[in-house]
């Protein structure tokens, strides 16, 4: 019989799913959904131990290489954004992976998975897609509000102690705006918004959050060493209606 990954526990290998060690994955089913959507100013969430510590040192270890990536630099945003400069991987079935991040993807392909986040959420159901991002010296991610199609998204951190000082930036910035009046459809600067919150963004965190008309979110200009990289992974949660479906389908045929 094959060994299940290090994240997996026996009390629920029907599922494998990536789960704390310390608390298991009961840790995120017990949370309190209405917790997460009534949190201000949108719906967010930064748990410690998503992944058991050893799951986290093995996808770490097994991280995709950035000559897999594409160059996504210089590509104009809408409504006058800056663009958002990064290395990018789309995942696809049949993506030559190390067997710990094929085993996660099954994982967070699951049926446990998909109720937790419809939970979380309070939808009926969900499609999911996910891609890593690698991010160099003097990049950002400027202050923007996902698209409608988006219910959310959990990002998984991949930088530690040992290879990122948290000087060098790299927070997810959590942005309230007080005054209710940035439209979405603007590119406003860092200094717009009254109130910007860090989520934690070094070892074995993730961060949960929801996309509304005023959940503005970025990434400060990252000043690191060349050579130096900050990496997440996320699980991108989209709406999984009949018309978004047929959205899909429509995509793919083109």
């Amino acid at each position: 019989m094959r060994q299940l990954p290090g994240w997996a526990r026996k009390e629920w290998d029907e599922s494998r799913y990536a789960g704390s060690q310390d608390k298991s994955f009961d840790f995120l089913e017990r949370f309190d959904p209405k917790k997460f959507q009534n949190e201000h100013p949108y719906p967010w969430w930064n748990p410690e131990g998503a992944l058991t510590p050893d799951g986290y040192q093995r996808l770490l270890e097994t991280l995709p290489d950035v000559s897999m990536f594409d160059n996504k630099f210089g590509v104009q945003r809408s409504h006058g954004q800056y663009s958002h400069d990064r290395y990018v991987l789309e995942y696809e079935d049949g993506l030559d992976l190390p067997e710990p991040w094929q085993d996660f993807m099954t994982e967070l392909k699951g049926k446990r998975y998909h109720k937790f986040l419809c939970r979380l959420f309070g939808v009926r159901s969900v499609f999911l897609n996910f891609h890593w991002h690698y991010t160099p010296n003097g990049c950002s991610v400027s202050p923007h509000c996902d698209a409608k199609r988006k219910l959310g998204s959990q990002i998984y951190y991949f930088n530690t102690e040992d290879d990122w000082d948290p000087s060098w930036g790299g927070e997810t910035l959590i942005l309230e705006d007080a005054s209710g009046q940035i439209d979405r459809k603007s590119a406003p600067a860092f200094e717009d918004f009254s109130r910007a919150t860090s989520a934690v963004a070094l070892g074995n965190r993730s961060l949960f959050f929801g996309r509304s008309e005023r959940s503005w979110h970025g990434v400060r200009e990252i000043s690191c060493p060349e050579g130096k990289l900050r990496k997440v992974f996320i699980v991108v949660v989209n709406t999984n209606t009949l018309a978004a479906r047929l959205r899909r389908r429509l995509k793919k045929a083109a």
